[in-house]
């Protein structure tokens, strides 16, 4: 069993920057995909950003050119650093985790990021 914990959330004004950290809670192994997801009040969860351990990436069209996904893999964690967050980026932020050989899914707690003046 894999645990996820999530750092980094807050309040930030507009125009403003965060960066969002999550690490597995042990080695999840040399393939696999983590990324980051988000919900908003009322609304569905959506898919911010992803990062395979081969370090390719995908993004929604919301966040290109302003949220930028990383990993360090010998620490198994995964960042987000967001530039430019607007009011509409506020949401729980969570983090996940997957696993193919396996098909197994991974999530965190979620940590909350608030875009307001």
């Amino acid at each position: 069993q894999v645990q996820l914990v999530e750092s980094g959330g807050g309040l930030v004004q507009p125009g403003g920057s965060l960066r969002l950290s999550c690490a597995a809670s042990r080695s999840i192994g040399s393939r696999n995909e983590m990324g980051w997801y988000r919900q908003a009040p009322g609304k569905q969860r959506e898919l911010v950003a992803t990062i395979t351990s081969a370090g390719s990436t995908n993004s929604a069209d919301s966040v290109k050119g302003r949220f930028t996904i990383s990993r360090d893999n010998a620490k198994n964690t995964v960042y987000l650093q967001m530039n430019s967050l607007k009011p509409e980026d506020t949401a729980v932020y969570y983090c996940n985790l997957y696993i193919p050989v396996i098909n197994r899914l991974y999530w965190g707690q979620g940590t909350q990021v608030t875009v307001s003046s």
